[in-house]
């Protein structure tokens, strides 16, 4: 366990070393959840070696970078690597599996949703690019999911400072309301494709 620990520790101490860019490779390797990366990003700002925005801004590019990733892979060495090697990813089987349910069911929408809820987050970038999602929407997406995602963590470890690493316990009146807003966009959109749907199939 202090092996761990250490590591996490030189983890941070990279990070901070680097700045922006650490911030951006902390979260497109996942080697720590994301929200830890932003607090601590958030932690930085308060100590005023980064701006509010750059962090945003760069949490936002490392979120969406780690996804390009994943959605490369998914596109292009499909469901046989994940079965191989998603372990090392952190990636279950049976994530897997559900989010492409979710997927097939959904639609492109649920991309932009999964983004709030914590084990589909990053796995249902796979689904998507297992389906060829066109890669600009998918890009739309992630960054509009990214976004608050960022500037929920960020805000969080800037007011909470040394206290940072506590952020878990404090993000979930923040969250919630972004997930009932993602959740009745997702509702919004699954009845617009019905009705789209019904209405070709009565023209036809």
């Amino acid at each position: 366990m202090d092996t761990i620990h250490a590591i996490i520790n030189d983890i941070f101490q990279w990070v901070q070393g680097l700045g922006y860019f650490g911030i951006v490779l902390g979260l497109m390797l996942e080697v720590i959840p994301s929200e830890i990366v932003l607090a601590y990003g958030g932690y930085l700002v308060s100590q005023g070696e980064i701006s509010f925005v750059g962090a945003v801004i760069f949490g936002t590019i490392g979120a969406v970078g780690q996804n390009w990733i994943l959605y490369a892979i998914g596109r292009y060495a499909g469901r046989p690597f994940f079965e191989k090697y998603g372990k090392y990813l952190k990636i279950k089987e049976k994530h897997l599996t559900i989010a492409e349910g979710w997927f097939n069911k959904y639609g492109a929408g649920i991309v932009f949703t999964a983004r709030f809820i914590p084990f589909m987050r990053q796995i249902i970038s796979v689904p998507a690019g297992m389906a060829r999602m066109s890669f600009g929407l998918f890009t739309l997406l992630t960054t509009l999911a990214s976004i608050p995602w960022s500037l929920i963590f960020v805000f969080l470890g800037w007011k909470m400072g040394d206290q940072w690493q506590n952020v878990s316990e404090k993000a979930g009146p923040y969250v919630q309301p972004i997930l009932l807003i993602a959740i009745a966009l997702l509702i919004v959109y699954v009845v617009i494709k019905i009705w789209r749907s019904k209405s070709r199939a009565k023209r036809v």
